[in-house]
């Protein structure tokens, strides 16, 4: 059997390491880990086998879901990082042999991402269909809550439009 042939199953073998950017390595002592301090750890990766670095968000973000409420799918924030870190940690990772995968981010974003803040432009935007929206009154769901710390329910009346949406917390696109 060749390698082709087995090329797309490196999965089933694979040595996956999953990392939170935020508390993997500080290297700027700003008390947030970051790309750089990813880059300064590839070997030690590399020495105990991990065949795929596996990144949680690291796309800028209000921080309200960690880092998964993602205000652009495009960026990076800018506390790990630049886009030119990204591409060194990568380039670092393959040279060690060590693929990288990024988490799939489907069906969320937060408010202020540009579709949800173009989707409250008025009820006609066409952004309007990628989000899940409620009528002029949106039921009572104070019994549910993802944050019962920061959050009153799940759903909330946005101001601009009158019609119910979900929290910031929760807000997800149909895309």
């Amino acid at each position: 059997m060749r390698i082709t042939e087995t090329a797309d199953l490196w999965y089933k073998n694979a040595f996956i390491y999953c990392i939170d950017m935020e508390v993997y390595l500080d290297s700027n002592n700003d008390g947030i880990g970051d790309i750089d301090g990813m880059c300064q750890r590839i070997d030690y990766l590399a020495e105990i086998g991990v065949t795929c670095i596996w990144l949680m968000p690291f796309y800028p973000s209000p921080r309200r879901d960690s880092g998964y409420d993602i205000a652009d799918f495009y960026g990076v924030d800018q506390r790990y990082g630049d886009h030119g870190d990204i591409v060194e940690l990568i380039r670092t990772a393959h040279d060690r042999g060590i693929r990288v995968i990024i988490d799939l981010v489907i069906n969320h974003t937060s408010d202020q991402h540009y579709w949800f803040r173009r989707s409250r432009a008025s009820k006609d935007n066409p952004y309007r269909d990628y989000y899940v929206w409620r009528g002029d009154t949106p039921p009572d769901t104070s019994d549910q809550t993802m944050f019962p710390d920061s959050e009153d329910g799940i759903w909330t009346q946005d101001e601009k439009t009158g019609s119910g949406t979900c929290t910031t917390s929760c807000t997800r696109s149909r895309t």
